[in-house]
């Protein structure tokens, strides 16, 4: 890691994040706070995380922490480097593009797959959502929005009873989220979103699966338009190699 990269002298409180009452592992609840904190960019490249800080703040032994480190670095967004410690890793473009492409490959079988068996009552469920968006949207609510989006694509893969389909996306995803949330509203504007969404969804319901496939497709592949110009501005957040 660029020794150069800023650092946070202290963790953000992320302890809302938990709940008492969630069935959810301490881990995984972990795992998820420490994700958004970073793909927010409320803990930046750079940031320094220590299992003893971390649990700490949340009240917990080792263990769940050291466990929601492993999976997050992983994911690539944490690097261990030996003899100095864990930081939150910068955006490589590579790792975006790689993700990017297998997760189109998942997502076009995941719509050609639902052209062909969604039910009524999915693509009510769908509509829904899409109806959501522009509420957000018109409220300027982006982490509102991106959740919605998140769902959205989460309920294609439960409308064909392939929920590991977005399981496996997850992880592959993880420098593509990082990436949007630097890129919304202004390279990728919320509504063209919404019209991408709809023009998916208006393809299932026409159960046209080529159509489907192409819209599907043309959503996934605009991040390509938005890394370069997105990393311009934000040099610190990116890896140069």
């Amino acid at each position: 890691m660029n020794a150069s990269l800023p650092i946070s002298a202290a963790l953000p409180d992320l302890t809302a994040h938990l709940s008492p009452e969630s069935h959810e592992p301490i881990n995984r609840q972990i795992y998820r706070a420490l994700r958004h904190a970073i793909f927010t960019g409320t803990m930046t490249p750079g940031t320094p995380l220590s299992e003893k800080d971390v649990s700490q703040m949340f009240q917990v032994s080792r263990q769940p922490v050291r466990e929601a480190f492993i999976k997050l670095a992983e994911a690539g967004v944490l690097q261990v480097l030996p003899q100095r410690g864990t930081f939150v890793r910068k955006i490589s473009v590579k790792q975006v593009r790689d993700g990017r492409f297998i997760r189109e490959a998942i997502e076009r079988a995941v719509v050609a797959q639902a052209a062909v068996s969604i039910s009524d009552a999915h693509l009510a469920e769908l509509a829904v959502n899409i109806k959501a968006q522009r509420v957000a949207a018109k409220a300027s609510d982006t982490a509102a929005f991106l959740a919605l989006d998140e769902r959205f694509h989460q309920l294609l893969a439960e409308s064909i009873d392939c929920p590991s389909a977005w399981d496996a996306i997850q992880d592959l995803k993880a420098q593509m989220d990082r990436v949007r949330y630097l890129t919304l509203p202004d390279d990728s504007p919320l509504d063209s979103l919404i019209k991408q969404h709809s023009a998916i969804l208006a393809a299932l319901k026409r159960h046209d699966a080529a159509a489907a496939d192409a819209a599907m497709s043309s959503h996934l592949r605009e991040i390509l338009s938005t890394l370069g110009p997105v990393a311009q501005r934000h040099p610190d957040w990116f890896e140069t190699h």
